[in-house]
């Protein structure tokens, strides 16, 4: 694997330990004044940065997570990561615990190289045979 999809990779890690610490100083330097969060809610719902690092450290909680396999692409000063993961999160009062589906588009700026420029959480189906069926779908198999 490339230096580069490390560097990723460590990026997400460090955003969200800052998150499950609470620890708004570290995601406000990961994540870019006009970083936008959407979350597969019905229907899905935004947060700003500054709406986020105020939720983060009161109501919108991640208590742990597991992040499983993950792929990054490169495209020119942009990145895009994805990756399943076991979340365990609260919305105030109300559990949002299971498996999701993270996806990042992070963007090289000159100064303070890697940041995230959006963020989309949302909970993966539990149908299996989805994942089968959009599979045979692929022309390269």
């Amino acid at each position: 694997m490339s230096d580069f999809a490390e560097t990723i990779k460590a990026q997400e890690l460090h955003l969200m330990n800052a998150w499950m610490h609470r620890d708004s100083g570290a995601f406000r330097k990961l994540a870019a004044r006009d970083c936008m969060m959407i979350f597969g809610s019905n229907p899905p719902e935004l947060l700003d940065r500054p709406s986020f690092l105020e939720a983060m450290t009161k109501d919108f909680r991640c208590l742990g997570f597991r992040m499983g396999e993950s792929v990054v692409r490169r495209y020119k000063r942009a990145a895009w990561y994805s990756a399943g993961a076991d979340l365990e999160m609260k919305v105030g009062a109300k559990d949002w615990t299971g498996r999701f589906l993270i996806t990042g588009l992070w963007y090289k700026h000159t100064i303070g190289g890697w940041k995230l420029a959006e963020r989309s959480i949302a909970m993966l189906s539990e149908d299996e045979t989805i994942a089968d069926r959009i599979r045979r779908l692929q022309m390269w198999r």
